[in-house]
């Protein structure tokens, strides 16, 4: 798979206080993907960038937020989250990694 197509498919990991107990727990990490990612194709870009075997790849559509500023009502877009669990032994190391 080409460079730019695996950056596109993983837009950036999503680094927050349950992602890192999870990480932990269950050896899961979480990523925003791109809309149109498939769940064959977010495992591939994540074996390829990282160097790791994936055990699983779970996604969800997580909808957009409604927002106002004054009368003017908007809407913040959909986004897909990315939940992949490595192999026994694998980790990745967002310190070294840039995604």
């Amino acid at each position: 798979m080409a460079e730019t197509k695996l950056y596109k498919t993983l837009v950036r990991p999503i680094l927050t206080e349950r992602s890192t107990q999870l990480k932990d727990k269950y050896n899961q990490y979480f990523f925003v993907a791109d809309l149109d990612a498939t769940k064959t194709g977010i495992k591939q870009a994540v074996e390829d960038l990282f160097k790791v075997k994936v055990a699983s790849v779970r996604t969800m559509i997580v909808p957009g937020k409604s927002r106002r500023l004054g009368q003017n009502v908007g809407r913040r877009p959909d986004w897909k989250k990315a939940v992949v669990t490595l192999q026994e032994g694998q980790k990745i190391d967002f310190a070294q990694e840039t995604v």
